[in-house]
């Protein structure tokens, strides 16, 4: 009952937005984290509501408000009177899920927490990865390639919220870099498989852009 309370809460409040952070983005994860999860020792109720509400407020769309999601997620979960440890793990899982840029560090851990970030990770990576990325650079209206203007890979929390480089850009600043951050056995798997698949891209990429293949 309560994750199909959570699933209509969470298909209405991303009714039209941006594709990449909407119900679909949010069922993918879902599914991927039931997946992971299956080979792991977890409170499934905690990793299936954290992975359905992880991105209820991303900040990216609230003004950079880390605070909004969080909040969100635990008025909701009170609502339903979801128990409290539950309501209480969950909210930390979706305060500290996100790269954030800037060589991050958690300053909380739990193998739920592991289980939703690998699955919000391997949802960036891949083909699904690559659609994602155009389509946010085409809804904030950004170049898609600049030869001109290389990635930034030592950017702090702020210069990476706030960064305005081309698309390509952020392969390498964030896409490329999940791999080796992965938490779980099937997550590495998984994002090996997504990564390759990316670097076999670019390389298309880049050939067509001077127009050699």
């Amino acid at each position: 009952m309560i994750i199909t309370q959570t699933v209509e809460f969470v298909k209405t409040e991303l009714a039209g937005a941006e594709s990449g952070h909407d119900w679909w983005h949010i069922y993918r994860v879902w599914q991927l984290s039931k997946h992971i999860a299956a080979k792991e020792e977890v409170d499934l109720l905690v990793v299936e509501l954290s992975a359905l509400l992880h991105d209820i407020a991303d900040a990216k769309f609230h003004g950079g408000d880390e605070t909004v999601g969080p909040a969100k997620a635990r008025n909701f979960l009170e609502s339903i009177q979801a128990p409290e440890h539950v309501t209480s793990h969950v909210v930390e899982i979706i305060e500290n899920i996100s790269f954030k840029g800037g060589h991050q560090t958690g300053k909380f851990y739990s193998i739920e927490l592991g289980v939703v970030q690998d699955a919000d990770r391997l949802d960036a990576l891949g083909a699904i990865g690559i659609a994602r990325t155009f389509n946010y650079g085409g809804f904030k209206n950004r170049a898609i390639y600049d030869p001109a203007i290389a990635p930034d890979l030592h950017m702090t929390k702020e210069q990476y919220k706030h960064s305005t480089a081309p698309t390509i850009n952020h392969f390498y600043e964030k896409l490329l870099l999940l791999k080796d951050r992965m938490n779980t056995a099937t997550g590495r798997k998984l994002a090996e498989e997504r990564h390759l698949f990316m670097e076999q891209f670019l390389e298309r990429f880049y050939k067509e852009w001077e127009g050699i293949s």
